[in-house]
């Protein structure tokens, strides 16, 4: 029994040739010597030849048939039938396509035909978010990253300009387009940056231990007492007591008494102050809103290119995400798929009573941001504080990426120190849905070699068995009462006790894919969808692998043709290989109904009209 027909495998594999790179590990259908136009051209003279065998010899009988052919896939019907005849033109064209194939290898070494969706970058369940710049910036570096394994591309709208991010999008369409496989594209704001004003001194000001230092209102370049501070939201929101950091914490200074448009401060830790350097204010809310007038210019070329994800820095209060959502919606107030929204956790203030519950509430995803998080708070805290977001955002069923500093060492390295491979780890075993790397794939000597790393990391944790049963004593209840996370809740379990390949799941906007990815499976989720926008929002889940199916090749009036479809799609991403590998299948009915989920099948691989009695 094959798990499909033979006609059909071989224009799978010629599809699968057709993205996939030539390398020693899996040789192109040109050094194979098949696939491609050859398979084409053997299943069209097969077909041929069948015809003229089945008009020369007349009616073949059941029990001929079953004697001269295998059973094979779907192939079930009466003497004579259609799917007989697709059976009999099946096995002439495997077999003119192998007497092809060893013709032109007769001389070669034996190569691997494998699927090579099996390979390690293809069976990882932690995604990974890689950025792009000058040492990123090209197709052929874009595509060795996603070989890699990067699952979601960062553009940083901090540096560069509008036509280099859109030269960079079109990039990875290609580079999706060649693969046949969805990729994300994150949009990521800069956010107001708080800095202070000039110094007389051209090299700026020793500030030292126990001093006084004043911020205040007066323009005038600043000297060792004083300089100026742009922000007077500062000022108003600051009390006594509270802490400012300047140049990402290398001073420190607290309040010690305010006025109308000036504080003094008590230097606490002395060092070089220069011409606008940073401010955190980690004790205050600043009364001001987390997008810049560079910001809204370039979300609304962000929402004008199309990218999937968006990540909004200097997130404070929850309000933050309710206003950027009023302005993409105000854009295109008809858009059924906007981006979704990903906040960055890099303020204090997310913590403050349920802060952080009602972002992660608005927000559709959320970036554990530890550069600035490790200014504003202790580091001894950063480590608790990522460990509470990310169980938060699984609770809520959230993607939560953890970023800054993964591979630092790798900028100039090739091998990362093993704290940072460790960091890594850990941020895994926390149950984050991905890790991101920042300047290691940017701007770095060795980007490829950094997302290599982190995938390498990635597959070595996840195959550690401490790694299930910390994921299996953290899963969170699903406690909603609707069908579909009953649905979702069976699932994992019927899943488990058959020894399922994988869950698959129909879904339109990816709630269901989402909800089953909350509770982190044994399997593998395969989510297929008839909307792009879908699989790229999944591509930041953990363990989801989306699939695009258009419309027009989703007949949703028939569900064995979708249980059909499901099997040939596990088929191409490797998620089963037997005829007896099962998927449990989800589904919901009408098709398209957000939150609809209501059917749930367990069907081998060898399609939904096959069952073998030892099942």
């Amino acid at each position: 029994m094959r798990v499909l027909s033979p006609a059909l495998s071989v224009l799978l594999l010629a599809a699968a040739d057709a993205f996939s790179p030539i390398s020693s590990g899996r040789p192109s259908t040109l050094l194979r010597g098949g696939g491609g136009m050859d398979a084409y051209d053997a299943q069209m003279a097969a077909i041929a030849q069948n015809q003229q065998l089945a008009s020369s010899s007349g009616p073949v009988s059941s029990a001929a048939t079953a004697t001269a052919t295998p059973s094979v896939g779907y192939a079930y019907g009466s003497a004579g039938s259609y799917l007989d005849t697709l059976s009999r033109t099946d096995a002439i064209a495997a077999e003119m396509l192998d007497s092809s194939r060893k013709a032109s290898t007769a001389a070669s070494a034996p190569v691997q035909t494998d699927n090579y969706k099996s390979s390690p970058r293809w069976r990882k369940k932690t995604k990974q978010l890689a950025t792009l710049g000058p040492a990123s910036s090209d197709f052929e570096m874009i595509e060795k990253l996603f070989l890699a394994g990067a699952d979601v591309f960062r553009l940083n709208f901090s540096h560069g300009e509008h036509a280099q991010k859109k030269e960079l999008l079109d990039i990875i369409r290609s580079v999706e387009a060649k693969y046949d496989h969805p990729i994300a594209i994150l949009g990521d704001l800069q956010g107001p940056k708080i800095r202070t004003g000039t110094f007389a001194n051209p090299a700026g000001e020793m500030l030292q231990a126990g001093q006084i230092f004043r911020f205040d209102s007066d323009e005038t370049p600043g000297n060792a007492q004083r300089v100026f501070l742009p922000h007077p939201e500062i000022i108003k929101a600051s009390e006594v007591g509270h802490v400012l950091l300047i140049d990402d914490g290398k001073v420190k200074v607290v309040v010690s008494g305010k006025g109308p448009g000036y504080l003094d401060c008590e230097v606490v830790v002395g060092g070089m102050i220069k011409d606008r350097k940073g401010v955190n204010t980690p004790d205050s809310i600043l009364e001001i809103s987390c997008l810049t007038p560079k910001d809204r210019e370039d979300l609304d070329y962000m929402l004008g290119i199309g990218v999937d994800w968006v990540a909004l820095s200097f997130v404070q209060r929850p309000e933050d995400i309710v206003e950027i959502k009023r302005l993409i919606m105000s854009y295109n107030p008809n858009n059924a798929n906007p981006p979704h929204i990903m906040a960055k956790i890099e303020k204090p203030s997310c913590f403050w009573g349920d802060n952080l519950e009602r972002i992660v509430d608005l927000c559709d995803g959320i970036m554990v941001a530890r550069g600035d998080l490790g200014v504003e708070c202790q580091p001894e805290d950063v480590p608790i504080l990522q460990k509470i977001i990310i169980d938060e955002c699984r609770k809520q069923g959230k993607p939560a990426v953890v970023a800054t500093q993964m591979m630092e060492s790798m900028i100039e390295s090739p091998t990362p120190t093993r704290a940072e491979a460790s960091d890594a780890a850990t941020a895994i075993y926390d149950g984050a849905d991905a890790i991101m790397l920042s300047a290691e794939s940017a701007a770095g000597a060795y980007p490829e070699e950094s997302v290599l790393m982190q995938q390498r990391i990635i597959n070595r944790v996840e195959g550690d068995p401490h790694y299930s049963k910390y994921l299996q004593a953290t899963r969170p209840k699903i406690t909603d009462g609707t069908t579909a996370s009953a649905i979702i809740l069976a699932a994992r379990s019927v899943a488990r006790n058959v020894n399922a390949k994988c869950i698959a799941s129909f879904t339109n906007g990816g709630n269901t894919a989402r909800k089953a990815s909350m509770k982190r499976p044994e399997q593998p989720i395969l989510a297929i969808s008839p909307l792009k926008e879908t699989c790229r929002h999944l591509a930041m889940s953990w363990g989801v692998y989306p699939e695009f199916c258009p419309t027009e090749n989703l007949n949703t009036d028939n569900f064995r043709d979708m249980l059909r479809s499901c099997c040939e799609i596990a088929l191409k991403k490797g998620l089963v290989t037997e005829d007896k590998d099962l998927i449990v299948v989800t589904a919901g009915f009408p098709f398209g109904t957000p939150g609809a989920a209501n059917i749930i099948r367990v069907i081998p691989a060898a399609g939904p009209t096959y069952w073998d009695e030892t099942l």
